[in-house]
């Protein structure tokens, strides 16, 4: 007898966890691998922050707290915009979650029915059509490129044959690294407040951005979604804790929604996401190092062929065309791993489309490793 599996599991994989699965092989081998295909900050938690959880340990149950989080990390977070972005938020429109990726799910749940399109760029972070298309959601892809910044544009919308439900703007973009500029930031929301569009804006790499500041949605629009994280500029990925900022008509039926899917983000995790926003010089810091690092890898890469990159502006990602190598992205990269013991993601993972002539290298890791990185690249393309 053959028992039924759901179709909503029949997604592709998320790539770069195969790569990172091949290039831990290799490590158990005994090869030396540098990795620069997972966007994960190597430094960890910020010092102050894991003093705080140490200090709070003994003395806290850490049991459930409310589904909507902790009610001073709210305030604090709701704090942080005002700090960053000069924009009030109140903090019961803060919703705490188990790092970013429930938050989507969340998110997707309670903006979008099944059958509704929403729109977001191609490049772009492969777990948004991934998550949609198990909701029974439909991604509709916008082929980008360099002419509107690897970003969505207004005119992509109004090219559309019918408007979407919803869009998904990344800024800093996974995998690009892009920036939306501020005007054509806001000329989005506009545009998607008055056509009826939920907008969904991914801000995690908010924080590192290198000469210019990533426009926020908050305080644009009543009706967008805010995706943030405290994995990226706060470096606390293996943590598990993000946020949203809520629109006022989804925040009960959001909360029911994490009541009963989630219950609560982790106590201890959110005792820690409250310190680590008092660890500011540490964490610019780190910013410091991912722009040092994007320094070294826009000044080698070229030595070894890679000569071509979306623009850089933001996050910890180098994103370079292969198209000269006459090779598709996957077996290039399977080649760097295995012959340079260089790691990096196939662009096939974040574009249906054209991702087979880019690859995706992260600089989240150590300075040292970003030059070695380019020296091993160096002389294996001269092999």
């Amino acid at each position: 007898m053959v028992i039924k599996v759901a179709q909503r599991g029949q997604v592709p994989p998320f790539i770069v966890m195969d790569v990172m699965r091949d290039a831990a092989a290799l490590e158990a081998a005994g090869r030396k691998i540098i990795h620069l295909e997972v966007g994960q900050p190597s430094t960890g938690m910020p010092r102050g922050a894991a003093e705080a959880v140490a200090r709070i340990l003994p003395s806290d149950p850490l049991g459930y707290t409310l589904a909507a989080g902790m009610p001073m990390l709210c305030a604090r977070i709701a704090r942080h915009y005002r700090d960053m972005y000069a924009v009030e938020i109140a903090a019961e429109r803060i919703f705490v979650t188990t790092g970013s990726s429930s938050g989507f799910i969340l998110a997707f749940l309670t903006a979008f029915e099944a059958g509704d399109r929403v729109a977001l760029a191609a490049p772009g972070y492969p777990a948004y059509r991934h998550i949609l298309t198990s909701l029974g959601v439909v991604p509709e892809l916008i082929k980008v490129d360099g002419a509107t910044h690897y970003q969505p544009s207004v005119d992509h919308l109004k090219k559309m044959a019918k408007l979407p439900d919803g869009l998904i703007i990344g800024s800093p973009a996974n995998p690009t690294g892009s920036v939306v500029p501020a005007d054509a930031f806001r000329e989005l929301v506009a545009f998607c407040d008055t056509h009826g569009i939920r907008l969904v804006s991914d801000e995690i790499y908010h924080g590192i951005t290198y000469g210019q500041q990533a426009t926020t949605a908050a305080g644009l629009s009543d009706s967008a979604i805010i995706v943030n994280s405290f994995s990226k500029y706060f470096s606390m990925t293996g943590w598990r804790l993000g946020w949203l900022v809520l629109p006022p008509d989804l925040l009960r039926p959001l909360e029911c929604l994490a009541q009963n899917l989630f219950i609560a983000p982790p106590a201890v995790s959110q005792h820690g996401g409250l310190a680590a926003f008092e660890c500011r010089d540490e964490l610019e810091a780190n910013v410091a190092r991912y722009a040092r690092n994007r320094d070294v890898l826009l000044r080698r890469l070229p030595e070894s062929g890679f000569e071509k990159f979306a623009p850089a502006d933001g996050a910890f990602y180098i994103y370079a065309d292969i198209s000269k190598f006459g090779e598709d992205s996957q077996t290039l990269c399977k080649r760097m791993l295995n012959e340079a013991g260089v790691a990096a993601t196939p662009g096939i993972d974040f574009d249906p489309f054209n991702g087979h002539t880019f690859v995706r290298f992260s600089f989240a890791g150590a300075t040292a490793d970003m030059e070695e990185a380019c020296t091993r690249l160096v002389s294996w393309v001269r092999k």
